[in-house]
């Protein structure tokens, strides 16, 4: 089977490589869509971290069972491709997201740009009824879900994203589930109109252009918002956002920095404030948006901009990076 290898940072190459076996406890899948992630992104352009090359990328997928106890052959489903130990503090606390021992599908170990793969198969997430393109959205949503449990979003809290990428669109969409009023901040006029025109967040701010501790302060009543969740991974996004949240309020950190973090603890401390990190999702997540998007209180397909075949992957993927190309979402498919 072809396979796609990040060889190094600039560096993709097709190679060959046999199909996995049935295994025992593991399903066998043939890959249907790829969607193509931030952290791909990042891990081509040498930025991601936790991260060591060659390796195989892909983690946003849609598959097609070919062997697994439980399912028939042909079933649609996705997987949680965070791959836990089940015994760590984190795993017997119920937090297998954020598992000591953690391999990341596509992150520490090699991931789903390939022709089939053979996962574990408590890995499995059912998703007859939906589509492909819908399946390979889930896990990035999920991602967005879980931030929002996380930050305990309630009806009617002013919830403030920065970084209006795939990763903030998925937050967006999870905090107008949960009922809180969205606002989106990003420097890009392009995915601020998405986020309108797709999305009908009601109040946008472009960093660049505006006020923001103003905008904030009009748009909140004067109060500012409860909750702040960066993703954007950038530090000076992420230090400068600790201003925006009310006192009482939390700020959640989906975004990942290879960098320390800083801010002024007086101001921090006067507003009793929660700082809090996100990491990946859970069953419980991905269980959540498929009900989201089985009730049509979300479509994902609007993320897609961009679509291409599987042998076009390595030709398109430095202008994905290309702001000026506009890219929400890619998607590879697979026939």
């Amino acid at each position: 089977m072809k396979v796609l290898v990040c060889n190094k940072p600039g560096e993709l190459v097709y190679n060959e490589a046999a199909e996995p076996l049935a295994e025992k406890d593991k399903a066998l899948l043939k890959v249907r869509r790829i969607g193509i992630c931030g952290t791909d992104l990042h891990a081509f352009e040498g930025t991601q971290p936790y991260f060591n090359y060659p390796r195989i990328l892909g983690h946003e997928l849609a598959l097609e069972i070919i062997d697994a106890k439980g399912y028939n052959k042909g079933d649609a489903v996705t997987v949680i491709p965070y791959f836990n130990c089940g015994e760590c503090i984190a795993c017997r606390n119920d937090k297998p997201n954020c598992c000591v021992k953690m391999n990341v599908f596509g992150v520490h170990v090699d991931g789903g740009m390939k022709e089939y793969i053979s996962v574990p198969l408590s890995s499995v997430i059912d998703g007859r009824g939906l589509s492909y393109d819908e399946l390979a959205l889930i896990e990035p949503l999920a991602i967005g879900a879980h931030a929002i449990r996380r930050a305990l979003v309630k009806k009617g809290d002013f919830v403030l994203v920065t970084g209006a990428g795939p990763i903030g669109l998925g937050i967006m969409e999870m905090a107008r589930i949960a009922g809180a009023n969205v606002i989106a901040l990003d420097i890009s006029e392009a995915r601020l109109s998405f986020c309108k025109e797709k999305l009908n967040v009601p109040n946008v701010i472009n960093s660049m252009k505006d006020d923001v501790n103003n905008k904030l302060l009009e748009i909140t009543n004067g109060d500012m918002p409860s909750v702040v969740i960066d993703a954007t991974g950038n530090l000076k996004a992420i230090n400068h956002a600790f201003q925006y949240m009310c006192h009482g309020g939390s700020y959640i950190l989906v975004g990942l920095q290879k960098e320390n973090i800083g801010f002024s603890h007086p101001e921090f401390h006067k507003r009793e404030g929660t700082l809090m990190s996100s990491r990946n999702a859970t069953k419980e997540d991905f269980e959540h948006v498929i009900d989201c998007i089985k009730k049509r209180l979300t479509d994902p397909t609007h993320f897609i901009t961009h679509r291409v075949k599987f042998d076009e992957i390595k030709e398109n993927f430095p202008k994905w990076l290309d702001p000026a190309n506009a890219v929400i979402k890619a998607m590879v498919e697979l026939a």
